[in-house]
């Protein structure tokens, strides 16, 4: 009977090393591979407006004033109230524009918001801080894009907007640079 205890105790820590394995490899493929970049929408389908409601966790595209699709979305890990200064954890709020685009993110595609603006400057500068920077509405991690949904489980960004994968590619082609983007409390 020890022997068989044996070969399936053999047979399990292989099956794990092997899972193990399997994982790792997946996760430095998905980092390093380049992302399927979407072309842009036809100019009829594309968002004119997005609105960010941080309390709801919601992203609107909006077109002439109506919602065009709708995604839940992860912030900044402190989300209440507006951003103040880099590593605070928020996600700013107020009206900016969507200043510019990364394919080769560390997070699958991302948007820049033109945070900080010049008030945003004025008020750091006035406590002696930084406001930070790089605020991007962006899809997940490249090393995790298997967590979907689950990461609207908790705020987790450091201050940016993230959606899943597929939503991050469909907002890409339907919102082009320059877009308003309007985030509230």
């Amino acid at each position: 009977m020890p022997h068989k205890k044996m070969k399936i105790t053999a047979f399990v820590f292989a099956a794990l090393a092997g899972a193990a394995a399997l994982l790792v490899f997946y996760n430095a493929y998905n980092r390093y591979r380049p992302a399927v970049v979407p072309p842009p929408a036809a100019r009829e389908k594309q968002a004119d407006k997005i609105l960010v409601q941080k309390g709801q966790r919601k992203l609107l595209l909006l077109q002439n004033g109506k919602v065009i699709r709708e995604y839940k979305i992860a912030l900044g890990f402190a989300p209440v109230g507006d951003k103040l200064q880099e590593g605070d954890g928020k996600t700013p709020e107020g009206r900016y524009r969507i200043s510019g685009r990364n394919p080769k993110s560390r997070f699958h595609l991302s948007l820049r918001v033109s945070y900080p603006d010049d008030e945003d400057r004025r008020e750091a500068a006035a406590k002696g801080v930084s406001p930070g920077g790089d605020i991007m509405v962006h899809g997940l991690p490249n090393a995790t894009p298997f967590l979907g949904h689950a990461h609207l489980l908790r705020d987790w960004t450091a201050g940016c907007i993230a959606v899943t994968n597929d939503e991050i590619e469909e907002i890409w082609s339907l919102v082009p640079n320059g877009t308003e983007i309007e985030i509230l409390p």
